[in-house]
């Protein structure tokens, strides 16, 4: 297993880590899974095996459950390893029981460490933006917990590049403890976090976890062009997450998807894993499974290198058109284009 540096922090984390939306299985995250305790204890122990130094999960999946059991699978393990939460979403039927308000997000952070079984967070994250509460009151709140030793680190998830710009601009502004890392959706699927969230990540030395990097499913490799949906999965027409505006592009991908994992006698899951963990900037992709067997499967993406042929097939295939102003800058101002600008740029240059 690779160990990647989070951002600018002194913190490495694996290039792989776990996440645990599947862990308790309540409420509409019945649907993603529903491990219990001793399934819990049997996925930590292969992910630890695997070198698996970071564990993801967030205190509204399965109302808490997840947390609890993360914990209690963790006990005995808990020193030699790297816990991440996440707060923002409602845990309560109150007015204040949701968002990134100083009353809730301390609230949330010490609720977080009572089902956790722990003294702190390692990586402490706000889930999503609220655009209702002054950005102050929220780093200031994470400036306490951080200060306060119940919170090491702390990051944002499913911010818009301006949202993330200005966390840190705030963060330096106020000297405040700065994000180290953003939390994205990424994946041969959906590459959106192209056009700013991995730009900025390089110009500000962020760290980025990736979540969902199977699109839900969708690159396993189960879902084909011209060919029955498997019984007991999610039909296409109802998929929610990612959004699937273009079904014959996603089908156009998978296909070389899964016929670079045919030559090479893996997974389409690998290879699309694979990826992930070669595109610039990504610090670790988080799986997660319902089974053991998919769990096994995902793990050993962290041996698989793709060659620059496999990689451009797949970049070409899956490649999103430039959007403005990204279009007319690769028109115009290519002779004076960052590294970061590049990363998105620089693939239609010349076209």
């Amino acid at each position: 297993m690779e160990y990647r540096q989070l951002g600018r922090s002194g913190l490495k984390v694996s290039a792989l880590s776990l996440g645990t939306m599947t862990f308790g299985g309540g409420g509409k995250f019945a649907k993603t899974g529903d491990t219990d305790l001793q399934g819990a204890k049997r996925q930590i122990g292969m992910a630890l095996d695997a070198g698996i130094n970071l564990f993801d999960t967030a205190d509204v999946y399965s109302a808490g459950a997840s947390e609890e059991i993360l914990g209690q699978a963790l006990k005995g393990k808990r020193d030699s390893v790297l816990v991440a939460t996440k707060a923002r979403f409602s845990m309560g039927e109150e007015t204040n029981d949701a968002g990134l308000s100083r009353y809730h997000l301390i609230r949330a952070a010490e609720a977080s460490l009572k089902r956790l079984g722990t003294d702190h967070i390692d990586l402490y994250q706000l889930h999503q933006w609220d655009g209702l509460t002054p950005l102050d009151e929220t780093l200031e709140a994470l400036d306490t917990l951080v200060r306060s030793g119940k919170v090491r680190y702390a990051g944002v998830s499913n911010f818009s590049g301006w949202h993330l710009m200005k966390a840190v601009g705030t963060a330096a502004l106020k000297n405040f403890i700065a994000p180290v890392s953003q939390q994205i959706h990424y994946s041969l699927e959906a590459r959106e976090a192209e056009y700013e969230l991995i730009p900025a990540t390089l110009d500000q030395q962020l760290g980025v976890l990736v979540w969902s990097p199977l699109a839900g499913g969708l690159l396993s490799g189960k879902y084909r062009r011209d060919r029955a949906t498997p019984e007991g999965t999610r039909q296409l027409a109802n998929w929610g997450e990612p959004p699937i505006r273009d079904q014959e592009r996603l089908y156009d991908v998978i296909e070389v998807l899964v016929a670079i994992a045919e030559a090479r006698n893996v997974s389409a899951a690998q290879i699309a894993l694979a990826w992930l963990l070669g595109r610039k900037g990504i610090t670790s992709v988080i799986v997660g499974a319902r089974t053991d067997a998919q769990l096994a499967d995902n793990l050993k993406a962290a041996d698989v290198t793709l060659s620059a042929d496999e990689r451009a097939k797949l970049d070409k295939v899956s490649q999103l058109p430039l959007i403005y102003p990204y279009w007319h800058q690769a028109w115009t101002a290519s002779d004076r284009l960052s590294a970061a600008d590049l990363s998105l740029i620089e693939p239609h240059l010349n076209k």
